[in-house]
C-alpha cells in the first residue's frame, strides 16, 4: 500500500515536472511581440550561440536565451549559423527566427588585411560574397576600373556588404573610409598626404607588427633626408609581380614573390628603391591606420639599416658592417 502511495506520487510529480517544461518551453519558443517590428541584427564573424542568444534577447527578438541554446546545439545548428546582417523581425517564433539565421544574412563580413594590392581585391569580395561566373568577372573588370589609381586609398577593415554590391560601390566605401580614418590635417609633416601614404604603404609591407613600424619609418625618413636609395624589397616585389602578372588571372599571380633574385633587383622598373632614390611614384599597397600613423610619429633613430630574422624578429644597424653582420648571423 505504501508502495502503490509512493508510486502515485511519483508520477504525479513528474506529470507536473513534464507539464511545467512543456508550459516552459511553449512559452520560451513563442514569438516575442505579435507586431512585426523589423530590427537590425549583426552576428560578428566567430559568434557562439550563446553570444548569438545574448544579442538576440537583449534586442527583444527571443523570449529564452536558454530556449535558443538548447534548441540550436540539439538540431546541431551551433556553428551553421552565418555571420553577417540580419532582418529580423519580432514576431517569429524561435523555429521560424533560427530558420531565418539560417537562410543567410541580407549583407556579409569582408575582411580586407592590410598590405594588399588593389588587384587583390577583387578575390576577397567574389569569395565572401559567393558572386559566381559572369558576374564574378564583371565585378573584377568592374572593380579595376574604378579603382583606377586609388592603390594606398582602399583601406583595409572589416565590412559588410550586401550579396548584389556593385563594385563601384564597394570601391567609393573603401575610399570614402579612408578618409574617415585618416586625415594629416595640420599635424607637422614634411610630407604631402601622397608621399605619407606611399611610405606608409612601404612599411606595411617591410614591418611584421606596429611595434617596429615608428622605428622602421625612422630608416627611410634619414635615407630620404639623405638622398640614399630606400633599399625596400617590398617595392622590388610590387614592381616584379606588375610585370609578371599582366594580363593573367588574379588568382593565378603571386603578387609578393619571394625570394628575390639578383635579377629582380636589377630591375629598371621606377619602383625599385634600390636603383632610384627617394620614394617610388606611388603607393605599392594599402596600408593600414598603424603604419599610416609611424609615417607621422616616425621614430628620430640612429639608424640607417634593419633585417627580420627568420623568426620575424627585427635587428636595426647603425652602420653597413654591423647590418651585413645582422645578415650574416640571422640570415646566412
Amino acid at each position: 500500500m505504501k508502495f502503490l502511495k509512493l508510486l502515485i506520487i511519483v508520477i504525479l510529480f513528474f506529470v507536473l515536472f513534464v507539464s511545467g517544461l512543456v508550459f516552459w518551453w511553449t512559452n520560451a519558443t513563442e514569438a516575442p511581440s505579435v507586431e512585426p517590428i523589423e530590427k537590425r541584427f549583426i552576428i560578428v564573424k566567430g559568434s557562439s550561440a550563446k553570444e548569438i542568444a545574448e544579442d538576440l534577447y537583449d534586442q527583444g527578438l527571443i523570449k529564452s536565451k536558454l530556449a535558443f541554446k538548447i534548441y540550436v546545439q540539439f538540431k546541431g545548428l551551433s556553428k551553421s549559423i552565418p555571420p553577417g546582417e540580419f532582418d529580423l523581425k519580432n514576431n517569429l517564433s524561435l523555429f521560424r527566427l533560427v530558420n531565418e539565421l539560417l537562410s543567410g544574412p541580407s549583407e556579409f563580413w569582408v575582411t580586407i588585411p592590410e598590405g594588399l594590392r588593389r588587384e587583390q581585391y577583387p578575390m576577397l569580395f567574389i569569395k565572401s560574397l559567393g558572386i559566381k561566373g559572369e558576374r564574378a568577372e564583371e565585378f573584377v573588370e568592374s572593380f579595376l576600373e574604378a579603382s583606377a589609381g586609388m592603390e594606398g586609398y582602399l583601406f583595409p577593415d572589416t565590412y559588410l556588404f550586401p550579396g548584389d554590391v556593385q563594385a563601384f560601390q564597394v570601391v567609393e566605401v573603401l575610399r570614402n573610409t579612408f578618409d574617415k580614418k585618416f586625415d594629416i590635417g595640420t599635424r607637422p609633416t614634411e610630407l604631402s598626404l601622397d608621399e605619407v601614404v606611399i611610405l606608409a604603404s612601404i612599411i606595411e609591407r617591410e614591418t611584421r607588427n606596429s611595434d617596429e613600424r615608428e622605428d622602421v619609418a625612422g630608416v627611410y625618413m634619414k635615407r630620404i633626408e639623405s638622398g640614399w636609395t630606400l633599399d625596400a624589397d617590398a617595392t622590388v616585389q610590387y614592381a616584379v609581380a606588375s610585370e609578371r602578372c599582366s594580363g593573367r588571372e588574379l588568382e593565378d599571380c603571386d603578387w609578393w614573390p619571394r625570394p628575390l633574385t639578383k635579377e629582380d633587383l636589377d630591375s629598371l622598373s621606377i619602383y625599385n628603391t634600390y636603383k632610384y632614390v627617394g620614394l617610388p611614384p606611388s603607393p605599392i599597397a594599402n596600408p593600414g591606420l598603424s603604419s599610416l600613423e609611424a609615417v607621422l610619429n616616425y621614430r628620430d633613430n640612429e639608424y640607417w639599416f634593419y633585417v627580420h630574422d627568420l623568426e620575424g624578429n627585427i635587428h636595426f644597424a647603425k652602420t653597413l658592417k654591423e647590418h651585413n653582420d645582422n645578415v650574416d648571423k640571422y640570415l646566412r
